[in-house]
């Protein structure tokens, strides 16, 4: 289904709907529904008659000619060189292989990043740390923003990488990256920049920011999962996690996951191309929801506001209630929703992010996460905003 560019109260009827029409679909961050015209390009690719982009025959040059186009395509979405991005299988692979390919490089070298990142960027550092890697986790503000003087202050002479997301998909800020890559350049620091949450819906370009390395995800971006990448800036230089033939220039070992690479390059292309108009539009229904949401008794926006902040995310934590309780209630009156990360959900670990501003414990059993996509309307939000007071008066009577 093609994005809405009339009225935030319309759901385009050009294209069949991704999700299916009974249900509110609020949780984008957590997976995206692909976009149809992804799925259209990704077919044939599916259905065979396409070689492996390493073989010297004709279907094999075919193939190559489909896996430059997909790299080029995803280089244009950060306006970087088609060079440098090297196709991942997930986020997670090109977070592992920016921190740990830059780090093994030099024994004892050290990374600044910030205490909020995503939990793959994290639990990277602090592999490394065990292993005699030096790490600095910089504290944030009450709304998760990371203070460039920090940046500055926690750089070392041995510092070797600053790895600062460009926003947080918990909370939804935005995090002050151009300052901080007006740092690291002069230093020649490598600056690393996860922008899954970002891509697509806020404009982020390398050379204007001064980035090294961006992480990238796929089904972020409406294609399919099972695809992410990592651009590395010409010249920087970083270890191979994955060795084995010289598939993405040595860095990546293995054959390539050509349709859900091509499906990469298309959803990045439309998101470059229609991204602007799509984040104006949700910034519309986010603020609408937000105004709603803070109606309701007890409920505590997180992250930033504004222009600071995602324009499709909304997040709040509320009192007297446990998230997963509240989820479940709208779950079964049809209405999909989060509590933050489900990477770091996984855990089973309680929010670093929330606790990292300052919320108790209570407030981090309470946390709701909504994100927007392509698909949600105006009459999905106020679904949602029908729904939600009724469901937190009937859990908070019901607790003990």
């Amino acid at each position: 289904m093609a994005p809405s560019t009339g009225s935030s109260s319309e759901r385009p009827d050009s294209r069949r709907s991704a999700t299916p029409a009974t249900r509110v679909y609020l949780d984008y961050a957590g997976f995206a529904p692909v976009d149809p015209r992804v799925v259209a390009v990704m077919r044939p690719f599916l259905e065979g008659g396409v070689g492996n982009p390493s073989a010297p025959h004709s279907l094999g040059l075919e193939a190559r000619a489909a896996l430059d186009s997909a790299r080029a395509k995803v280089a244009r979405l950060i306006g970087g060189a088609a060079a440098g991005v090297i196709f991942t299988a997930s986020a997670t692979e090109a977070n592992n292989l920016a921190i740990r390919g830059t780090l093994q490089r030099v024994a004892g070298a050290h990374v600044v990043t910030s205490a909020v990142e995503h939990i793959s960027v994290i639990n990277s550092c602090r592999d490394l740390e065990k292993r005699g890697w030096g790490v600095t986790y910089l504290p944030v503000d009450g709304t998760g923003r990371v203070d460039p003087a920090a940046v500055e202050g926690a750089i070392r002479p041995n510092t070797a990488l600053v790895s600062i997301m460009a926003a947080n998909g918990e909370i939804g800020t935005l995090e002050p990256i151009h300052e901080i890559g007006r740092l690291t350049g002069p230093r020649k620091i490598s600056f690393h920049v996860d922008a899954v949450g970002a891509a697509g819906h806020v404009p982020l370009t390398v050379d204007e920011h001064g980035i090294d390395l961006v992480t990238l995800s796929s089904n972020d971006l409406y294609g399919p999962p099972g695809a992410g990448a990592l651009w590395v800036r010409p010249g920087v230089k970083i270890a191979p996690l994955v060795v084995g033939g010289g598939q993405e220039g040595g860095y990546r070992a293995g054959t390539e996951n050509l349709p859900a690479v091509v499906g990469m390059g298309v959803a990045a292309d439309l998101a470059r191309t229609e991204g602007v108009g799509e984040a104006g539009r949700l910034r519309e229904l986010r603020d609408r929801l937000i105004a709603g949401l803070e109606c309701v008794e007890g409920a505590r926006l997180t992250g930033a506001r504004g222009d600071g902040r995602l324009p499709h995310h909304a997040s709040v934590v509320m009192a007297g209630v446990k998230a997963d309780s509240v989820l479940m209630e709208l779950d079964l009156r049809g209405v999909a929703a989060s509590s933050g990360s489900a990477c770091a959900r996984s855990t089973g670990e309680p929010s670093h992010v929330l606790r990292s501003i300052g919320c108790g414990r209570e407030e981090v059993d309470g946390s709701l996460c909504f994100t927007l996509g392509r698909w949600t309307t105006a009459a999905e939000i106020d679904v949602l905003l029908d729904l939600l007071p009724g469901v937190i008066s009937r859990l908070r009577r019901l607790a003990p």
